[in-house]
């Protein structure tokens, strides 16, 4: 069996890749029988030469091989037809941007597996980018913080080489004694707090936070029951109960939002789930967050302050609650925004490594062991020019009816 690491050809230009060098090392060592080649690129966060220094071959044309692994969505004139495919391929919420390119896999007779449809028999997604957008959302938060009042000038995360470089930049500076606020339980949150907890900042408890004031900056990670309730006032303890049942609770995310400065958004949003806080939440004076870096970034969603994407470019704007518009972040009415939505490009290397470490565990071994766990059988998304079982509610959706 013959895998390509293929060439990002998407605009931006994404320097992250599947497999590090090292990786597919380890990969080849523990398939031997695998064949692996590497599409030349010339910007890649790893040079074509690490790739042959490293024993592989590097080619303009990978034609020959039978499955491609890339990170990004590949462009419609660049797939090749009757192979299988491993990307990203932003499709599977109907997004109306990419109808065309799914359109073109099916044309082409290709097998496409997106990597957020690679997940166990439970449902949880094994591999993704998440605990790297947590590292530099962290991050891109306090840099907007200081940028806002002036109180730091950290560098740009992009240009830093790895997770220990941010974390020597955030410890060079003296953040106050506000409340950190953190939204999640998944990779997202988790590195978002590995960040915080690298500063050395103090985690404290939902009843401290909310109650008590501290002579040191602190946080509070919360979840889904921590800032939602039951609209029949009865109180649960599965999270299972609000993810399938949604519907029954309203969210009680105010009380966090009356006491907190700095919001670090890292939650997953379910459709049907109530919204974190709303518009009119926002124009409330009980509403105290001054700084909000929403990775998850669901524009016009649960956060409400979060009116688009911003840019790595650009990666800060301003909130006016009172027009509910965007503003300059300098503005004092501003409420300061952070909402990148492609962070994990701003740490490629780190991202890169801990991304081929999942796909070696969950994804390679199973086109070697029969796919005994059902990896593949649940992420294939297209085969034979049709679309899967799992995926035929997209059918319309290919069709434009919806």
């Amino acid at each position: 069996m013959k895998f390509a690491i293929i060439k990002e050809r998407k605009n931006p230009p994404d320097r992250r890749v599947v497999f590090s060098p090292s990786k597919l090392v380890e990969a080849k060592n523990k398939f031997p029988e695998a064949t692996f080649k590497v599409e030349a690129s010339d910007i890649r966060v790893f040079s074509d030469q690490e790739y042959r220094d490293a024993g592989f071959e590097v080619v303009q044309d990978v034609s020959d091989c039978d499955i491609m692994i890339g990170v990004k969505e590949v462009p419609i004139d660049a797939l090749i037809a009757n192979k299988k495919y491993f990307f990203f391929s932003h499709t599977i919420k109907k997004q109306p941007y990419n109808r065309n390119l799914l359109k073109a896999v099916l044309e082409k007779n290709i097998e496409l597996y997106d990597h957020e449809t690679i997940i166990n028999e439970k449902g949880f997604r094994l591999i993704g980018f998440g605990r790297y957008a947590g590292i530099v959302g962290a991050y891109n938060g306090f840099r907007a913080w200081g940028l806002k009042y002036k109180s730091w000038q950290l560098p740009k995360a992009g240009p830093l080489p790895n997770q220990q470089a941010l974390i020597k930049e955030l410890n060079q500076i003296e953040v106050p004694n506000i409340k950190i606020l953190l939204t999640g339980s998944g990779k997202v949150s988790n590195g978002a707090q590995e960040m915080l907890n690298a500063m050395g900042i103090k985690s404290v408890s939902v009843e401290n936070y909310l109650n008590k004031n501290f002579d040191e900056p602190v946080y509070c990670k919360i979840d889904v029951l921590d800032y939602n309730k039951r609209l029949d006032g009865n109180l649960v303890t599965d999270v299972f109960d609000f993810f399938n049942h949604p519907e029954k609770y309203e969210s009680d995310f105010m009380r966090f939002a009356k006491v907190s400065d700095f919001y670090i958004a890292g939650h997953f949003y379910g459709d049907g789930a109530p919204y974190l806080y709303t518009k009119e939440d926002v124009k409330s004076p009980d509403f105290n967050i001054k700084v909000v870096a929403d990775i998850s970034c669901d524009v016009d969603g649960p956060v409400a302050t979060t009116l688009r994407a911003s840019t790595i470019a650009d990666p800060i704007y301003g909130y006016d609650p009172e027009s509910e518009a965007e503003i300059d972040y300098n503005n004092e009415k501003a409420i300061t925004v952070m909402a990148v939505d492609n962070l994990p490009c701003e740490l490629p290397q780190d991202a890169s490594e801990g991304f081929g470490e999942q796909f070696l565990e969950h994804v390679i071994p199973a086109f070697y062991n029969n796919d005994k766990d059902g990896v593949l059988q649940r992420a294939k998304m297209t085969e034979n020019g049709l679309l899967t079982e799992r995926f035929d509610y997209l059918q319309n959706y290919l069709e434009g009816k919806e």
